[in-house]
């Protein structure tokens, strides 16, 4: 039940993602990020620690920092992710102005199958080591914390953006990938789920054996 529960959970808090995340081509992404990133962890707290990117998720895992996660809990936990993006994809793009809809497209490969998996990977290895680094090795300050975490996160993606979209984050990928109809593609699973899920574990598997943080209590905060 608990399982179940956290599941749901997952996919309240992608949908809201999802729905947030394309303002930042609106908007200034450094501050729809900053923003997100730091009222959707209050979310996740709310609905008992829910997260809505499974590379994070397997992140925490693989770095030993979430004693209650388990292969089993993701393997449920994932598809509800996936579910909350694509519920995101679709409300976003029900509500905003028709003269934006063309720039909301999601993630696109613009390189080989490959190179895009390769690059996706670094991309997402990237931002899992400075999520863990900022979090656990960072400034005490929360809010410092989450500024850095957010401009972390908009330097990738500006950086990953001649190569994958990028995306970071599998169920998001899902979501677009699902309203554009190639949710059935080699390219996502490879591309947008692989590829990431390899980075996520490896920069996990590097601050755990390499930065050798010490016992902390367990952190709530899920990007």
């Amino acid at each position: 039940m608990g399982v179940i529960k956290a599941a749901i959970g997952d996919a309240l808090l992608t949908f809201m993602w999802v729905f947030s995340i394309p303002l930042q081509k609106i908007f200034t992404g450094t501050i729809v990020t900053f923003l997100g990133v730091q009222t959707l962890p209050l979310a996740g707290d709310a609905l008992g620690g829910a997260s809505f990117n499974p590379s994070a998720s397997l992140t925490f895992y693989a770095a030993g920092l979430k004693k209650n996660s388990t292969l089993l809990s993701m393997a449920v936990r994932f598809p509800a992710q996936a579910a909350g993006g694509v519920a995101g994809v679709k409300a976003i793009l029900g509500v905003i102005p028709r003269e934006y809809r063309n720039i909301l497209k999601g993630p696109s490969l613009k390189v080989d199958l490959h190179t895009g998996a390769i690059a996706e990977g670094m991309l997402t290895f990237g931002r899992s080591l400075a999520l863990l680094v900022i979090l656990f090795k960072g400034p005490k300050n929360p809010l410092l914390k989450l500024w850095l975490i957010a401009l972390a996160t908009v330097g990738l993606v500006r950086t990953g953006s001649k190569y994958t979209g990028p995306s970071m984050n599998p169920a998001s990928a899902f979501g677009w990938a699902y309203v554009n109809n190639w949710h059935n593609s080699w390219e996502l699973y490879y591309v947008y789920w692989i590829g990431p899920l390899i980075g996520a574990t490896l920069a996990a598997w590097v601050f755990r054996f390499l930065l050798s943080p010490p016992p902390t209590k367990e952190k709530k905060i899920l990007i």
